[in-house]
């Protein structure tokens, strides 16, 4: 009765298995930078997003609050959103190269991940620009904006991706 089972935890070992290896690699890498504040990706997408909203006629000036690990985003003279660790996207890209890799696929599956993690980065770096010129503009939506409309963006990129994977190269007969 297991052989039945064997594929499908043979995906789930190995999703759990470079899940949990990816998070670890990840916390080492965060708890490497506790005493300077905001990590340095964190920080780059921070300024990243300044830089794009500078452009679109949002002056934009970053805070460094090293004690609490954050960095404010001061927006037309006022403080509107702050930058933390979570913002970063990085749990999330953990996810989808976790699910991606658990349908290995050779060669093509490193390309879909390259593909996908770029995809990832500019989603997260304008949904963050977004929130920003939204509570900039309308402050009355941060919560509602914050809460459910700006993470939909980012998962629901993830869950298309996912099925663009599943259904056009993980479960493609290779004999056709």
């Amino acid at each position: 009765m297991l052989k039945d089972f064997k594929p499908v935890l043979s995906i789930l070992l190995r999703f759990i298995i470079i899940y949990v290896v990816l998070l670890l690699g990840y916390q080492f890498y965060l708890n490497s930078y506790k005493e300077t504040g905001l990590d340095p990706f964190s920080r780059m997408i921070a300024e990243q997003v300044s830089y794009i909203q500078n452009i679109l006629k949002y002056p934009t000036q970053l805070y460094n609050d090293v004690e609490k690990e954050q960095v404010w985003f001061y927006v037309k003279n006022v403080y509107v959103t702050r930058m933390v660790e979570g913002c970063n996207a990085i749990s999330v890209m953990i996810l989808f190269v976790s699910f991606v890799f658990a349908f290995y696929k050779g060669a093509k599956t490193f390309i879909f991940v390259l593909i996908g993690l770029v995809i990832l980065y500019v989603i997260n770096v304008l949904r963050i620009v977004g929130i920003n010129l939204l509570v900039s503009d309308y402050k009355q939506y941060e919560k509602m904006a914050h809460d459910f409309l700006f993470p939909a963006v980012i998962y629901g990129t993830v869950v298309i991706l996912w099925l663009v994977w599943i259904k056009f190269f993980a479960l493609k007969n290779e004999n056709t």
